[in-house]
């Protein structure tokens, strides 16, 4: 098999309808080495003949899709003209089905030489593709205008190729998931931990839940929560499956409303947005008792995709995944980084080199706060206690079931409960932080359901993580920000940044979905590849994003 750069360029396909049958025609002539991204205005539920694969639970947004032998689809399903405006990627070939627009976009997305082909174009949308900069000659036959990318208008400057080297700092969720996607694209990593092995610390748990969010205005974190939960199902299922390769079950995950007025949003937002019912299902009272087992007042959401998983089950597959182009550096802590000349250096406590690369990941969670170039990033920790109950001294569950606490089935013999949300650093368990578990489960279950499972008090048994948090609590993915560069930015792309020094933080509670998208997002900006999200979206992961908040802050401040 041929070396990555041994390969042909990649082929990046931009259809404004989407058309199994043309993305199979498209997959045929270029070999595999093909990424098509194309636009639906509603889900698609057929991918057409010949092409194996599951579009399940496809709705508004963009959700990546592998089709295998290095061919990748982007689905964006909704307005056409509001998603072409979210595409971030540079186009080698457009279609335009009859009845698609002619925005300037193109133009602005177009790879020199890009071609276009357009069915139907009358005069109106020739004088855009004109004006978009487009030309072609007069004389065609049949339905299908065929045209060139031509002008001369500037380009904006093009990713420099990959060093493919890489360095990845932290072995929990955030740093495998790194390694995996760096080393699916021929990338040499080499992973330092401070550990003996992976997911010693917020990635450790024994069972981790996974759910997607859901709120009345589609707002960003939801759109975020929706893609990255809807793509860990994906990369787990390539990865092996949950309960095989993975410790972990989709039994589903129940979230039982708050209150009366909880339950009637929770029914508005179930029918106002349609979701598929293998997303979520709103559930009445008795619906809801019937699944919990024991009597709760209002409804709840069933999501049959969720469930629970092993964290450290999920690095570990990450890790194989990674085969030979993966060192492993264990015992190894980073306490200083340094660059010379074109790589960074990654120093122990006693000044010896670790490893060196073009490229290093910050990915080890509250570790970063003690780095010089992440310190200044506005990132905090939240102490969280998971209680451990013996089956037999716990209800069995067949689901997860949360409102203020989680509970899980039986994993190994052991229901995880929790978790809870102190601003402390003490990592040892605590009687206090277990009676607040306990407290919310009964709170939950009922006091006699309970009762009725355990005679006595149970022992103090669980374990204490530290989550590592951003105000805003959504994860920073990029190239780090300079805070000690001169100036004064408006605009992300006006930010100096750390040449090659890249994180991916601030996970908080969500780790176990945001880790494959959010790895994947900086994978795809460090290739120069299509973004797996919507613009807006990626825009609103970027570490800078503090540091030009401040700036703006400081700016309506000035007298």
């Amino acid at each position: 098999m041929p070396s990555a750069s041994a390969l042909p360029e990649r082929r990046v396909v931009l259809d404004l309808a989407f058309d199994p049958e043309r993305l199979n025609r498209e997959r045929a002539s270029c070999g595999g080495r093909l990424h098509y991204i194309a636009l639906a205005a509603e889900p698609v539920s057929t991918m057409g003949s010949g092409t194996k694969v599951d579009t399940g639970s496809a709705m508004h947004g963009m959700q990546r899709i592998e089709l295998g032998e290095g061919a990748t689809l982007d689905l964006l399903i909704g307005d056409p003209e509001q998603m072409l405006g979210e595409v971030a990627a540079r186009i080698n070939h457009f279609i335009l089905p009859a009845g698609t627009p002619a925005s300037r976009l193109l133009g602005r997305m177009a790879a020199p030489h890009a071609t276009l082909q357009a069915e139907d174009a009358d005069d109106e949308k020739r004088r855009a593709l004109r004006a978009a900069g487009f030309s072609w000659e007069e004389e065609q036959e049949g339905p299908w205008l065929h045209a060139r990318y031509t002008s001369q208008r500037p380009q904006p400057p093009a990713v420099p190729p990959p060093s493919k080297r890489a360095v990845v700092i932290g072995a929990g969720l955030a740093g495998a998931a790194a390694c995996e996607r760096l080393c699916a694209r021929g990338w040499q990593v080499t992973l330092v931990e401070r550990h003996e092995a992976p997911a010693q610390e917020a990635s450790g748990n024994r069972a981790g839940i996974f759910m997607p969010l859901l709120s009345k205005d589609d707002n960003i974190p939801t759109r975020l929560a929706r893609a990255a939960f809807l793509y860990a199902l994906r990369r787990w299922q390539a990865l092996g499956g949950l309960g095989t390769a993975i410790d972990g079950a989709q039994c589903g995950v129940l979230q039982l409303a708050r209150d009366a007025e909880h339950a009637v949003l929770q029914k508005v937002l179930a029918d106002q947005w349609r979701y598929p019912p293998e997303f979520v299902q709103w559930l009445d009272a008795e619906a809801a008792s019937s699944k919990l087992g024991s009597a709760t007042p209002y409804g709840a959401w069933l999501f049959p995709q969720g469930g629970w998983a092993t964290p450290a089950s999920i690095c570990a597959a990450m890790l194989a995944g990674c085969g030979s182009k993966l060192q492993r550096r264990f015992h190894a802590e980073a306490v200083r980084l340094e660059r010379h000349g074109e790589e960074w250096q990654v120093l122990a406590a006693d000044g010896s080199v670790i490893a060196q690369a073009p490229d290093i990941v910050i990915a080890n969670g509250a570790g970063a706060m003690e780095l010089p170039q992440t310190a200044p990033l506005p990132l905090y920790t939240m102490r969280g206690q998971v209680t451990h109950l013996s089956e037999g001294e716990f209800p069995t569950l067949p689901l997860v079931v949360c409102r203020e606490a989680y509970m899980t089935p039986p994993v190994d013999g052991i229901v995880s409960v929790g978790a809870t949300y102190d601003t402390d650093r003490d990592a040892a368990l605590r009687a206090a932080s277990q009676q607040e578990n306990l407290q919310r489960a009964e709170e939950i279950l009922g006091q006699e359901r309970i009762a009725a499972q355990r005679a006595t008090e149970p022992p103090l048994q669980g374990r204490v993580g530290f989550r590592c948090m951003a105000p805003d609590r959504l994860p920073l993915v990029g190239t780090l920000p300079d805070y000690s560069a001169v100036g004064k930015p408006e605009r992300p792309r006006d930010v100096q940044r750390h040449p090659g020094l890249h994180c991916l933080l601030g996970y908080a509670s969500r780790g176990l979905i945001w880790a494959p998208l959010a790895a994947e997002l900086l994978v795809s900006q460090l290739e120069g590849e299509p973004l797996p999200l919507e613009a807006s979206l990626a825009a609103a992961l970027d570490p800078a994003r503090f540091l030009l908040k401040n700036r703006r802050r400081t700016v309506a401040d000035a007298p």
